[in-house]
C-alpha cells in the first residue's frame, strides 16, 4: 500500500491507546498529552470522526482517565491484556466503520503503540501519529518508538496538522471551534 500523508474526515478514526489512570501519572509530559489528546477529541466530535479508547490491563492500570472519557461516547472501549490493541474487538469495530485512516493518539510509544501501530499497517491501514498525543517513560523510548513506526509506514505528525488536514478550508463552520482549541 502507498503511504498517503492525506487524512480524510469520511475515511478516519481516531484510536486512543490506554491513557489510564496508573500510566499517567508516570509520563513526564502528561499535561501535554492530555490536551492535545482532548483537542483531538473534541476536533473528532465536530467532525462527526468515530472513536475508540483502549485499556491495557484494567485491573493493574485503572481506567481511561477521567479528563479523556468526561461523558462522552466512544465507538468502542477495547479491553486488552495483550500489547497490540490489535484484537479480535478492534478488528471488529474497525470493519464494521469501513474506514482506514487510523489517527493514533495514547500510551506508551514503544509498546503498545508500536504494536498496534505495527499490526494496522501490517492489515492495511494507514496510520497518522499525533507525535504531541503520545509519550513514553523516556525521551529514548519515545524517539525509538517514532522510529521504528515510521519505517513500518505509518505518517508521523501531530495535532495541528492532523487537524488542518481534516478541515482542509477554513471557510467551514467547524473551524472557528477547532482553530480555538489549538490556540
Amino acid at each position: 500500500m502507498k503511504k498517503s500523508f492525506t487524512v480524510d474526515e469520511d475515511n478516519t478514526v481516531l484510536l486512543i491507546i490506554d491513557i489510564q489512570d496508573r500510566l499517567v501519572v508516570v509520563m513526564d509530559d502528561r499535561e501535554e498529552v492530555v490536551g492535545n489528546t482532548n483537542k483531538l477529541i473534541e476536533s473528532s466530535e465536530l467532525l462527526d470522526i468515530p472513536m475508540i479508547i483502549t485499556e491495557q490491563y484494567r485491573k493493574g492500570l485503572g481506567s481511561t482517565i477521567k479528563e479523556i472519557t468526561k461523558e462522552r461516547e466512544f465507538y468502542a472501549n477495547i479491553q486488552k491484556t495483550t500489547f497490540s490493541a490489535y484484537n479480535d474487538q478492534l478488528k471488529t469495530a474497525l470493519k464494521e466503520l469501513g474506514k482506514k485512516n487510523i489517527v493514533v493518539a495514547g500510551m506508551e510509544t514503544h509498546v503498545c503503540v508500536l504494536q498496534t501501530v505495527r499490526d494496522l499497517v501490517a492489515d492495511g491501514y494507514q496510520v497518522h501519529l499525533a507525535t504531541d498525543a503520545i509519550t513514553s517513560r523516556t525521551e529514548a523510548n519515545y524517539q525509538n518508538g517514532l522510529n521504528l513506526m515510521q519505517d513500518l509506514g505509518a505518517v508521523v505528525s501531530n495535532t495541528e496538522t492532523i487537524l488542518f488536514d481534516l478541515l482542509k478550508d477554513s471557510n467551514r463552520p467547524e473551524f472557528k471551534p477547532i482553530s480555538k482549541l489549538i490556540k
